[in-house]
């Protein structure tokens, strides 16, 4: 039986962790895990090639509705994150990220996922996914084996 291959969009972000963003045992301070996923997020809207600040110049926003995370290992001061972002679905109204973050030393140290909405920032209404948009989601969905 033939089976349809999964398509998505995946990009990857490197980060250091900075002094500040640790707490007195150097671990990560689980608040910014938070930030470090939005950072994510706006590098792979850019590597479909559109800002986050252009969508917004556009008339739209894009509130997180939900945030969900489950920490495996802590990050710690100075290490090397690479956070994997995946988008598997198709947006309709919301739009849903996936996220792995790696350390450097290869090992999956957390998982989560963010949902955010599209909000008119004209009207203030809750909207589908702008057709600017969904043209650049759907010339960038690729194979789960092209990834």
């Amino acid at each position: 039986m033939y089976k349809k291959k999964a398509t998505m969009i995946h990009t990857k972000h490197s980060l250091r962790v900075r002094y500040g963003e640790t707490d007195a045992m150097k671990y990560v301070y689980y608040g910014n895990y938070a930030e470090y996923l939005e950072v994510a997020r706006v590098e792979l809207f850019r590597s479909i090639g559109i800002s986050y600040d252009e969508i917004e110049k556009l008339g739209f926003w894009l509130p997180v509705s939900e945030y969900k995370i489950k920490y495996l290992k802590p990050a710690f001061y100075d290490e090397i994150l690479e956070i994997h972002t995946y988008v598997k679905k198709i947006p309709g109204v919301r739009i849903e990220f996936e996220y792995e973050i790696y350390n450097q030393s290869k090992q999956k140290i957390s998982e989560a996922t963010v949902t955010l909405f599209f909000l008119d920032a004209t009207t203030n209404k809750v909207s589908k996914c702008p057709d600017f948009l969904m043209n650049l989601i759907e010339k960038n969905w690729k194979n789960s084996s092209e990834t």
